[in-house]
């Protein structure tokens, strides 16, 4: 992480600002110049502590649980904090472990796959995926300029990296282990990269300019508690903009959904082979025939995303409205419509 970013963050429980300690520091190219990073070291609120490791903040509520080896090497009374919060926080703590297991899992498994130099992401290059952004968020590259974006599922950066060159600062945030990769291959210094959970955000309130998410919110226990916790991030004036995922009347549709029921509750790993032998031949047979040119790794990162996650939420466009009226947001309008989902925008009061 380099040292800005630290103004940015907050203790995703308490909300406090981060006092950190510097244990390593380092160098990264950004932009073909050298800059001086933080490669590790500790964040603490009044209760919590969070691990920087291999330059990102690893800022989820669990954290001195995930990270616990490195912790108790680097923190002296780590073993005082770490009862403290389990006696304090114990009914959180099992809320979040139990909703996080699988779905950390899942996405390391889903972005893991990713070749940054061959794949696309969703059938687009860099630039498809930055024009995707600019229309699903009702900008253009030259009103992103100065703006602080958060990138709620960041998934592999690229996306970031592409938004940081029309002169953006935005910050991605991830939970899973993806977030390691979206970080060392990223080259430009308005990019930055946190590991933390879209429920317990660990971002100041009231700070963006936009607060995007595409995709997430479907994937977590609840559509719109995920939503409402990431509001909270938007500035006054600011926009949210959410892509979800929309029922799809069809019985080949209706059919994979009833059987994701079934195997997203399987070990990940049993998963892939699975699919890799059922659903992935026959994948590769359709698209071929309809022309799609998607490698068999991109054809694999679909199948997981759809079939993997241990939650898939299907939400109606006045549905989603719903959750920005209620929150007091105005100019609301569904930004792209596609087969299997939408994007939808509003404006702060």
């Amino acid at each position: 992480m380099t040292p800005e970013l630290l103004s940015y963050l907050r203790c995703p429980v308490s909300r406090e600002p981060l006092e950190m300690e510097v244990l390593q520091t380092g160098t990264k190219h950004y932009n073909g110049i050298e800059k001086e990073i933080i490669l590790s070291g500790i964040l603490r609120s009044s209760d919590f502590i969070f691990p920087i490791i291999n330059g990102i903040p690893r800022l989820t509520v669990e954290a001195f649980i995930d990270y616990e080896t490195f912790l108790a090497k680097n923190v002296k009374d780590f073993v005082a904090i770490k009862e403290k919060i389990n006696k304090t926080y114990s009914g959180l703590l099992q809320f979040v472990l139990k909703k996080n297991k699988r779905t950390k899992k899942s996405f390391s498994q889903e972005w893991g796959l990713f070749n940054y130099e061959e794949d696309k992401v969703w059938d687009a290059d860099t630039e498809g995926m930055l024009q995707r952004f600019l229309q699903e968020n009702d900008e253009t590259k030259e009103t992103l300029k100065g703006k602080l974006i958060l990138d709620a599922g960041c998934g592999n950066g690229l996306l970031n990296q592409s938004i940081a060159t029309c002169g953006a600062t935005i910050i991605g945030m991830d939970f899973s282990q993806s977030i390691e990769r979206a970080f060392e291959k990223n080259t430009e210094s308005g990019a930055l990269f946190i590991q933390g959970d879209v429920q317990f955000p660990p971002v100041q309130f009231d700070l963006c300019d936009i607060v995007h998410s595409s995709g997430v919110l479907i994937c977590t226990t609840n559509s719109e508690l995920t939503f409402s916790c990431l509001e909270t991030c938007v500035k006054k004036g600011g926009k949210i903009s959410v892509w979800l995922y929309h029922p799809v009347k069809g019985f080949i549709h209706n059919t994979f959904n009833f059987l994701r029921d079934y195997t997203s509750k399987l070990p990940h790993k049993l998963q892939y082979y699975l699919y890799t032998v059922t659903l992935l031949p026959i994948t590769w047979i359709v698209k071929k025939i309809k022309g799609n040119k998607q490698n068999t790794r991109e054809m694999m990162i679909d199948i997981l995303d759809w079939f993997s996650t241990e939650f898939r939420w299907e939400h109606a466009h006045d549905e989603a409205a719903a959750w920005f009226t209620k929150r007091n947001y105005d100019r609301i309008q569904v930004t792209t419509n596609e087969l299997f989902g939408f994007n939808i925008i509003g404006y702060k009061n």
